[in-house]
């Protein structure tokens, strides 16, 4: 970025739902794991770097850069930067992940494509592409050929491959830029074809693909631009491998400055792919909630009704050890971490979100492989821990870390899992188990109404028998647990507007937790008090809090996990599926009604 350019969130996102980049204004890539979303990053430059010389990033610079450009090109995950040096001289570059369908199956290959074209005048460049490997602590091994690069190191070998003259790549030498180059950064494998000529093809068929998937969205008719963008950033997100879905592509971004509220958000939190799954869903995108069913059958499978984890890695791996490395941070403000200890944690809630997140297959006749009698008996024994535990203390959805309480979230998912399995079994036929489950179902209801209901706040309250909010209690009405017209629901969404909300954003709780009294708005709250507005019938309002967060987007329509509530700027990992569900959920609550165009 230009000299003294303040440093933000202003990234666009790459990928093809194998692993993915982030992309400054300037057109470096400063942020790529490989060989998939959780893996070692070995561009690295967003947390900082130990050295010039290795600064874990990929750039493409135009000597004498003045100002950029940047925008996806429409309806697609394709990234264009534009940079300009004020002298008459210009380029441009495009990145992307190549992702279509070849030979009857998704070519998604572990391979970042870079192309960059001359634009204006006589534009000299330097490439400088500087991986490095455990996370910042080894400088690769390099060695190269007629038209190619290597870098080894860490156990993995990657290589870029391009028609520019490798000396000048290899040296850092600037140079004239008077034709199109490409760069192909992948796998330590040879390219069968001449690199130009594979990337121009790879871009042609990557932007059809996007184009005919974005055409199969059920859109609604206001903000379609922010629903494009959000639902094709959540479809980046997803590992098609084996159907997880990550919450963000970073790790360590804090939540607040110096808060050391720094987590790796590189792992499948069931309750965050719910959402995900919810989202996509609502604009008719199914092959998502596909894949992840396998990814919950195969978690079902192995916990055979014992104890559920909230969180997973991509591949299934249970644990998620924490600890920290030695990169400075994003801003310097450290420390990084690797690894989330809330894989050890007991939050009940994750029960109703399996649930929940595989109900809708049940009902849908559209899905290509369609759950069975064996898919809900599976299911079931995820019921039978959320009726043992809607009583029990947890960790809660926001993970707190030094205490346990009776969380009333937690306790509302166990009773939506009672809830929807009494649905499914009624689809099946099965009256006997549909009456089980909904006796359960109802019991739950009545201990949440006795317990997490507090008379004197004229509220719910975050956990039974106590005073405080919590913004989690706006889901009540969206699961279906009461009525949005109930009183009840409606001096809740009140209350917690009056003690969280800070302008037109919303804090989770205002307690102080293991880290102290939260500084920022956390988005997805924000999104929930917005559905809560628009159903208790405050739509005008709801509309306003919407537009402003909208705002609050980087320029390429991405949103982070918190936001300065004072400032608009955004903090937290990036991109976070959370709020950008938000987005899209907001969107269909607040949008006319087709028939109101056409």
């Amino acid at each position: 970025m230009p000299a003294g350019e303040k440093a933000t969130l202003d990234l666009a996102l790459v990928g093809n739902c194998s692993f993915a980049g982030l992309i400054d204004r300037m057109a470096r890539v400063v942020w790529c794991c490989l060989p998939r979303f959780d893996g070692d990053p070995v561009f690295h430059a967003l947390l900082g770097s130990r050295g010039e010389v290795a600064d874990g990033a990929f750039a493409i610079e135009l000597e004498g850069a003045a100002r950029s450009e940047q925008s996806y090109l429409q309806n697609t995950a394709i990234v264009v930067t534009r940079i300009f040096d004020g002298q008459g001289n210009a380029i441009e570059i495009t990145d992307f992940a190549p992702r279509f369908k070849t030979k009857g199956r998704m070519f998604r290959p572990t391979a970042l494509v870079r192309r960059v074209r001359p634009l204006a005048g006589h534009p000299r460049i330097r490439v400088r592409c500087r991986p490095c490997f455990a996370y910042g602590s080894q400088a690769p091994e390099r060695s190269f050929g007629s038209n190619h690069m290597r870098f080894v190191g860490a156990g993995q070998a990657i290589r870029l491959t391009t028609n520019a003259s490798i000396t000048y790549v290899r040296e850092e030498t600037p140079f004239l830029l008077d034709a199109p180059l490409s760069f192909y950064l992948g796998p330590d494998e040879s390219l069968t074809r001449h690199p130009d000529t594979l990337c121009r093809e790879f871009e042609e068929e990557t932007t059809l693909y996007w184009r005919l998937w974005t055409r199969r969205l059920g859109l609604p008719v206001d903000y379609q631009d922010a629903v494009i963008r959000a639902a094709i950033t959540l479809k980046l997100c997803t590992f098609e491998e084996t159907g997880a879905i990550v919450a963000a592509v970073t790790t360590s971004i804090p939540e607040a400055g110096g808060s050391e509220r720094n987590w790796d958000y590189r792992y499948c939190w069931l309750r965050d792919a719910f959402f995900v799954v919810r989202a996509l869903n609502s604009l008719s995108e199914m092959e998502t909630m596909e894949n992840y069913l396998r990814y919950l059958n195969n978690i079902a499978s192995s916990t055979n009704g014992d104890h559920v984890q909230p969180l997973y890695g991509i591949g299934l791996e249970k644990k998620l050890i924490e600890r920290t490395v030695d990169l400075p941070g994003y801003r310097g403000m450290g420390p990084v971490r690797i690894g989330n200890q809330a894989y050890e944690h007991f939050q009940h809630d994750v029960y109703g979100n399996i649930v929940l997140g595989a109900a809708q297959a049940f009902f849908d006749k559209r899905l290509l492989h369609q759950p069975g009698v064996d898919d809900f008996e599976r299911l079931e024994l995820i019921g039978e821990r959320a009726f043992a535990l809607h009583d029990q203390p947890d960790a809660g959805l926001w993970e707190l870390r030094t205490r346990a309480r009776v969380h009333t979230s937690s306790s509302l998912m166990c009773w939506a899992a009672c809830d929807r399995l009494a649905r499914i079994a009624g689809q099946f036929g099965r009256t006997e188990r549909a009456r089980l489950w909904r006796g359960r179902a109802e019991h739950i209801h009545r201990t949440i109404l006795q317990y997490g209901w507090n008379d004197q706040v004229g509220a719910f309250v975050e956990s039974f028998g106590g005073r405080d909010l919590d913004a989690s209690l706006l889901l009540i009405a969206e699961v279906g647990f009461l009525p949005a017209e109930d009183p009840r629901f409606i001096a809740t969404v009140e209350r917690v507007g009056t003690v969280l909300r800070r302008g037109n954003h919303l804090i989770r709780y205002h307690a102080p937790d293991d880290f102290g009294t939260p500084e920022n708005a956390f988005n997805i709250c924000t999104f929930w008090y917005i559905d809560a507005l628009a159903r208790i019938g405050r739509k005008e309002e709801a509309r306003e809090i919407y537009e402003t967060m909208l705002s609050c987007r980087n320029h390429v329509g991405l949103l982070s996990e918190d936001t300065d509530p004072h400032s608009g700027e955004l903090w937290g990992n990036f991109p976070q599926t959370y709020s950008m569900v938000g987005i899209i959920n907001g969107a269909v609550r607040l949008s006319a009604d087709w028939d109101s165009v056409v």
